[in-house]
């Protein structure tokens, strides 16, 4: 059966939710065409020809980007079976059945693919045409948690590595980077993570040897770095550091990067020197505030004073932290905004923060842990299905006109290709007058000693 994988946008890299299931197919006989529409022209001629069409839907931004696309699918082939899957698809999944799809798959979605698949091969026979499709109700669970035996990606037909998001050395040297996953899914509860409606604490790793045999392919395909897109990387810790000095014997000039909790960071420390002398080149951290009542709010599970300390940590390992936010929330106040930014200045870490993470602004999208707060419950609007979110608005209207105009400083600092720092003392300059106060550390240069640090050059948001 002609099977067509689509992917609207991952944050610059190679989608392993496409070349994963695209082996599971495969290896069930179909005929797979895998299009990352970031990269790759829609090929309508394989669309046609499909009897499934199925869209991967790993983050907010690839969700308002399919539903866009979904009608599009369904004019160029009415008889094709349309599903979507991956993270946002079930906490969608309402919406997205108003747009034609019939199936959606959430949780571990490999296994639902292939059933699927062979479900609409025996009901449209083998022609693959997949007429009457789109009827056959959904038998498929719309979560599965299961443990599935894991079988190395396919990434055939995909755009090459080099045409990917790189990573930018200080020296100003680019390294292909490629991309995979060693587990997913989460230990943890934070009420604004999407992963956790799907997910609910529960993790799932990908054996170690499909690990490296994709990786192999990556290296084989000239990846000279790799990301590995595990929400929690030590979440298993065994397990983690396993595939990191089995990746450093075979592949010794090989560097990563990792993304942890600064709680884990600091329980698992004494394996941080470990991850640095196998190639890790920085480590990636959802912070989110330095307000610990915010932090609170949000379940995270560390201090402003964890997140400072986890920064000493890594100075004294000359390893690099990069620091993620979520600086505009109902609870944020003017002083509270410039006091992040007095933190970041202070403590030297205005290189080690994409202008883009001063610019995000909470979603709340269905399904959210946010929504069991009376607070947010009677701040929020009616679901948006445009937006696929809860709309709210800052008590003080100011807050809100600042996170616009951040934005927008944002927006123009990256198109000019402006350093970091410039772009924060924009921001700076903006939030002060804002806030009515003086900015205090204008005259004084900024600490870092280095002229940047290592970075993706597509920066992680949602």
């Amino acid at each position: 059966m002609n099977i067509v994988l689509l992917s609207a946008y991952e944050l610059g890299r190679q989608p392993f939710g496409l070349a994963s299931p695209a082996a599971w197919l495969r290896k069930g006989g179909h005929t797979v065409t895998s299009l990352d529409l970031s990269r790759q022209p829609l090929d309508e001629a394989a669309v046609r020809e499909a009897a499934l069409v199925a869209v991967y839907l790993p983050m907010h931004t690839a969700t308002r980007l399919a539903s866009e696309l979904v009608p599009t699918l369904g004019r160029l082939n009415p008889r094709a079976h349309l599903c979507c899957y991956g993270l946002y698809a079930p906490t969608n999944a309402e919406f997205l059945r108003t747009l034609g799809v019939s199936t959606i798959l959430g949780g571990e979605f490999e296994e639902g693919l292939a059933l699927l698949a062979d479900r609409l091969r025996r009901n449209g026979g083998e022609s693959g045409n997949g007429i009457g499709a789109s009827s056959v109700p959904q038998s498929e669970p719309l979560i599965s948690l299961a443990r599935q035996k894991f079988i190395p990606p396919d990434r055939q037909g995909l755009a090459p590595l080099a045409r990917y998001a790189h990573v930018v050395l200080p020296s100003g040297e680019h390294r292909v980077a490629g991309y995979t996953e060693a587990s997913r899914g989460c230990k943890h509860l934070c009420r604004h993570c999407p992963i956790v409606s799907v997910y609910k604490g529960v993790f799932r790793v990908v054996d170690r040897e499909v690990v490296l045999a994709d990786v192999r392919q990556q290296v084989a395909a000239g990846a000279e770095h790799l990301t590995f897109g595990d929400p929690d990387f030590f979440n298993g810790i065994g397990h983690a550091m396993a595939v990191v000095e089995a990746l450093h014997r075979e592949f010794p000039r090989l560097s990563y990067d990792v993304t942890i909790k600064i709680e884990h960071l600091l329980k698992h420390k004494r394996h941080l020197a470990s991850l640095r002398d196998t190639g890790c080149l920085f480590v990636t951290s959802a912070v989110e505030s330095v307000d610990d009542e915010v932090l609170r709010r949000l379940e995270k599970g560390h201090t402003r004073a964890d997140f400072l300390e986890a920064t000493r940590m890594f100075r004294e390992l000359d390893l690099v932290l990069h620091a993620t936010f979520v600086p505009f929330t109902p609870w944020t106040t003017l002083d509270g905004y410039v006091e992040l930014l007095r933190v970041l200045r202070e403590n030297d870490l205005v290189e080690n923060v994409a202008p883009i993470q001063l610019a995000i602004r909470l979603l709340i999208p269905r399904g959210s842990r946010l929504l069991e707060l009376d607070e947010i419950r009677h701040l929020v609007g009616p679901f948006d299905p445009s937006a696929l979110v809860y709309p709210w608005r800052n008590p003080d209207p100011r807050v809100d006109t600042l996170g616009a105009e951040v934005e927008q400083i944002v927006s123009s600092g990256e198109k000019h290709k402006l350093p970091r720092r410039t772009i924060f003392a924009r921001i700076a300059k903006a939030a002060h007058q804002a806030a009515g106060v003086e900015m205090e550390f204008a005259a004084r240069p900024v600490l870092v000693s280095r002229a940047a640090i290592p970075y993706l050059n597509e920066p992680w948001y949602c």
